[in-house]
């Protein structure tokens, strides 16, 4: 079940820390600058003496013969690594013949998770929602519970034994007739299981020793039931040496250890012979050259796999370089926002407004450091980049000019004329002549009129009576 913790941070704490993150900010951004102009010139440096190495290194044919004839080159060699030295572990007394030697713990421990939401109030203040959740997991070093939130789950985590991850490796490594350096001895790996058996005293030893440990601490707990009184708490499988009662089913408070050994295997290097072994090459610049790959490789798959990793790692450190300088320009201007927070979706608005504007002039300006080191490191290639730049930008500009007293230069048009349109007049037709009447037909004409006449007055009359 989760537990939940609020807090709350007042406005004027707010304004203060946005004061503190001032500060901080602008310590982000000048390191941000360094880093990103420290990063071309190291990736120019690191460029440059591959490929001087890729120029003077020479083949040695058969690293099984010493040649005075290699001694002080740049040689690329392959050849099977190989060891006497028998290496051990003192705390478990188990050893082997190998290059290296490793001990890796891991505890089964209640581990905290936190997940916070941050809420604007009105007035400016701040609240805070912890949510924490618990879970089981092996982890590589003890958890102090007692630093909880949570009260029910401060007093669970202990450990049966609290020991710490440990390796060794050999001195003396074989390379044919010569032997590797502690820098290429660092950089071999082969690991394999090793297969581990206690002898019976130290199996007692550890056993009552973890049981010791455990009841001194179940005991303030009221635990000490979990402690078993007579069955085995230390196991041995494999190459795992188990601390707790049931391997197969964990529990907190078991510790598990792992034991791995590098055993000899065929490599391949570039590195410079001195004597009967080897140093690095140092460049011209001052950058060092020694490498050491594991299995058959030739030196063009090598160098080209340099080439390919400090490629990735320009552009991963570049790439941090601009959150951090983005990063920083935010914290400085932090204060804004903060005191339009007043009224939280105002300083929303501004904070959203001026997130991207930080990250425009951040990213502005990483561009411009990029550039300016290239013309640090990169002088030739730097100034022919920018005189082509110019060039393109000069052209542009003469072009535009071009056309435009091209277009001053031809005279305006004049709008045609539009042709005179004779409108006729509108003449209204004229009313047709009436036809001229007989006498006959003028006379029946007249008796028709004097009919209507008396049949009109006829009609008022009686309208009158009936109006009476």
């Amino acid at each position: 079940m989760a537990y939940t913790e609020v807090t709350r941070t007042g406005y004027g704490t707010r304004l203060k820390n946005s004061l503190g993150g001032v500060l901080i900010g602008i310590l982000m951004f000048i390191g941000g600058t360094i880093l990103l102009w420290w990063n071309e010139g190291r990736a120019v440096k690191t460029s440059d003496m591959l490929k001087e190495g890729q120029k003077n290194y020479v083949e040695m044919e058969n690293p099984a013969v010493k040649s005075p004839d290699m001694e002080g080159q740049l040689v690329h060699a392959v050849a099977l690594a190989t060891t006497t030295d028998s290496l051990s572990d003192g705390t478990f007394n188990v050893g082997a013949v190998a290059v290296k030697l490793h001990r890796t713990v891991e505890y089964y421990q209640w581990i905290e998770h936190e997940k916070t939401v941050k809420k604007d109030k009105i007035g400016g203040a701040q609240e805070t929602t912890h949510t924490y959740t618990y879970s089981k997991e092996w982890t590589g070093s003890p958890v102090i519970s007692g630093e909880f939130k949570d009260p029910d789950y401060q007093a669970l985590n202990f450990v049966y034994q609290n020991l710490e991850d440990a390796s060794s490796a050999a001195e003396n490594v074989s390379f044919g007739a010569y032997r590797l350096n502690s820098s290429q001895i660092g950089s071999f790996h082969n690991e394999q299981p090793m297969a581990v058996t206690l002898d019976e005293d130290l199996t007692k030893q550890m056993d009552k020793a973890a049981r010791d440990n455990a009841r001194a601490f179940l005991t303030r707990g009221g635990l000490l039931d979990l402690v078993p009184d007579s069955a085995a708490i230390v196991h041995t499988q494999g190459n795992v040496v188990y601390i707790g009662r049931n391997p197969n089913v964990p529990e907190v408070g078991d510790v598990r250890i792992t034991f791995t050994k590098d055993m000899p295997s065929k490599v391949s290097l570039i590195a410079k012979v001195i004597g009967d072994t080897f140093t690095y090459y140092k460049a011209k610049n001052g950058y060092k050259l020694d490498l050491l790959y594991m299995g058959e490789n030739t030196a063009e798959e090598m160098f080209d796999s340099e080439h390919a990793t400090n490629k990735m790692i320009l552009w991963l450190l570049r790439i941090l370089g601009v959150i951090i300088i983005i990063a920083g320009l935010r914290s400085i201007v932090s204060i804004v926002p903060t005191l339009l927070k007043v009224l939280p979706f105002l300083g929303g608005i501004v904070e959203t407004g001026l997130g991207l504007v930080c990250g425009i002039i951040g990213l502005v300006w990483s561009l411009i450091v990029i550039a300016v080191a290239w013309l640090r490191y990169r002088p030739i290639l730097g100034i022919s980049l920018l005189v082509l730049a110019g060039l393109l930008i000069f052209w542009l500009i003469r072009r535009s000019r071009k056309k435009k007293a091209a277009k001053a230069d031809i005279p305006e048009p004049q709008a045609p004329q539009a042709p005179e349109i004779q409108i006729p007049q509108y003449q209204q037709p004229s009313q047709p002549e009436q036809p001229q009447m007989t006498p006959e037909q003028q006379k029946e004409f007249e008796q028709w009129k004097q009919f209507q006449e008396f049949k009109k007055m006829q009609d008022q009359m009686n309208n009158q009576q009936n109006n009476q």
